[in-house]
């Protein structure tokens, strides 16, 4: 699990949020377009998928 798309709350933030009615504290991967926020999620699902691919490689090498 990674926090691509949301950010790790923390005791001071998430009081501040109490007080936040307007929602205007939290900011989530800001971009400048649709565009640029589609290729930013697709490069890091990819990313992940090789992390994945890399350590399942590493387990089978390390049975033989």
């Amino acid at each position: 699990m990674t926090d691509f798309l949301f950010t790790t709350p923390n005791f001071i933030s998430g009081f501040g949020s109490a007080f936040d009615l307007g929602g205007t504290m939290m900011m989530f991967n800001n971009s400048s377009s649709p565009n640029e926020a589609d290729a930013l999620a697709l490069a890091n699902d990819w990313a992940l998928v090789n992390k994945d691919a890399r350590e399942a490689v590493s387990r089978e090498l390390s049975l033989i």
